[in-house]
């Protein structure tokens, strides 16, 4: 479980695609002081498993499933990451709940300075924006975020300087790509009004063609 709040950005070192996934050498600082073999770290949004601690970097195995619901398959050696390690129980909860679980990604479509800060759009699938609410929480790149506001197919958010110096997040264009997990604790509300019968369960998605080609299957 991470908070959302980012300790770093690391960078991608070295990638070794196979088969099974892939293998990324992260190069890092600060969340090497204590990390483990077998510690979860936020990669970006994607919980991921440490499974070499290097001086100065550690390495990750990435999963197909993982390629296709991140934006982890069209990275490249050099791309900036933000890295957060596994929140600990005694510590304050800065952000909010977030599992490292990405849901999906969504695309910039509007980025505009707005006084001190960065006005960001994202256009994001009906599965993601189902939880979006204005004043909640989402998670992109692994950022705690508050929504501004919703629309039927995007949110917005305000990027404060600090965020936006600390993390990826200042660096995004129109058109890029980032990882979004929507809040938790809307899931188990959803799930658990399904169960009485208060709200109706979601369609079962047609597994055609079309559906493929959007989650960059085919």
């Amino acid at each position: 479980m991470f908070s959302g709040i980012v300790e770093e950005m690391g960078a991608v070192q070295a990638i070794e695609k196979n088969l099974a996934g892939a293998k990324f050498s992260i190069l890092a600082s600060v969340i090497l002081n204590d990390l483990q073999v077998g510690d979860s770290v936020s990669v970006s949004g994607a919980c991921l498993t440490a499974t070499t601690i290097e001086d100065k970097s550690f390495l990750v195995d990435v999963s197909t499933e993982t390629l296709n619901c991140t934006h982890f398959g069209t990275i490249t050696v050099g791309t900036p990451l933000n890295l957060e390690r596994a929140m600990k129980l005694n510590a304050r909860m800065s952000g909010h709940l977030v599992t490292g679980h990405v849901d999906g990604v969504g695309t910039l479509r509007v980025r505009e300075q707005d006084g001190n800060a960065i006005y960001v759009t994202v256009e994001a699938s009906e599965d993601i924006m189902r939880y979006c609410v204005a004043k909640g929480s989402i998670t992109m790149d692994g950022i705690s975020l508050t929504i501004n506001s919703v629309t039927e197919h995007s949110f917005s958010v305000a990027i404060i300087p600090h965020t936006a110096k600390v993390t990826t997040i200042g660096l995004k264009q129109v058109g890029d790509v980032v990882n979004l997990e929507s809040d938790l604790i809307g899931k188990y509300v959803e799930r658990l009004l399904q169960a009485n019968g208060t709200f109706p369960a979601p369609a079962v998605p047609i597994i055609d063609k079309d559906y493929l080609q959007k989650r960059g299957l085919l």
